[in-house]
């Protein structure tokens, strides 16, 4: 594992030690960690509805139904 320093505004530090002091997380290290891995799924969550988007415009009309395309996306947000 890679070892960084980095400085965090006061209210930031604020909520990280409440966060590590309700024993939601160990340390500040791993809630950092949890927090860039929901940021990085989300970024993936957006990548893909812009390339479904970007598909969509390109092709025109789908054929899958509301409930397909409910589905598809339900199953990506839920991993």
């Amino acid at each position: 594992m890679t070892r960084q320093s980095i400085s965090f505004t006061e209210p930031n530090d604020e909520w990280l030690k409440t966060q590590v002091e309700s024993k939601e997380y160990s340390s500040k290290s791993e809630l950092v960690n949890d927090l860039i891995r929901q940021a990085r799924n989300q970024q993936r969550q957006i990548d893909w509805l812009r390339s479904k988007l970007e598909s969509a415009e390109n092709s025109g009309f789908t054929n899958d139904s509301k409930e397909e395309i409910l589905l598809e996306s339900k199953a990506l947000l839920n991993g």
